[in-house]
């Protein structure tokens, strides 16, 4: 979990060799709108993935050459709002012929990769808990200050109506 502060980015950097794949998972947990610009660019800058003023998302890629990738979250959009930003990055690396790996381990790798699922997906749900519970605490604050301003008018009008019938049933002499 990182912050991206208000009006800047934060970029990241992975070393892959070709065929190596990459997943970058993202979810911003607060601040602003919810949104972040994200892109994913390959060792020559060249974007392989961009998504603007998303609040979640997932890029996965092969790498084509081998360099150093660059994955980036921008908050520029934004002037006063700093954001949370979650995000998970796993990949496999490529090992060369599959024919060549022992069954026991290739069932070993579809393990750690449902147990990676798993984890990311727990993620996940904790930032949405989160984003969910700070909308619904936000909500009742403001039934709150409205029921509040409600009662307050209500005995506002209930004193003048009670001081206006007074004043009409007063008996008004001249003398």
């Amino acid at each position: 979990m990182i912050e991206v502060e208000a009006a800047t980015k934060q970029c990241f950097f992975e070393d892959l060799h070709k065929n190596d794949q990459m997943t970058v998972t993202y979810q911003v947990g607060g601040g602003g709108h919810l949104d972040i610009d994200f892109w994913l660019a390959d060792p020559d800058n060249m974007a392989l993935g961009k998504h603007i003023k998303q609040s979640t998302g997932t890029v996965s890629i092969t790498a084509e050459k081998d360099g150093r990738h660059e994955y980036c979250f921008s908050n520029q959009m934004s002037t006063l709002a700093d954001k949370m930003v979650s995000f998970n990055v796993h990949g496999v690396i490529y090992m060369g012929e599959d024919d060549a790996i022992a069954p026991i381990e290739r069932e070993i790798r579809a393990l750690a990769k449902g147990l990676q699922a798993v984890k990311d997906e727990q993620e996940y749900i904790v930032v949405r808990e989160r984003v969910h519970r700070n909308t619904a605490e936000s909500t009742n604050s403001r039934v709150k200050w409205w029921s509040i301003l409600q009662a307050i008018v209500l005995f506002s009008v209930c004193a003048w109506q009670i001081y206006y019938l007074k004043s009409f049933f007063e008996v008004k002499r001249v003398i």
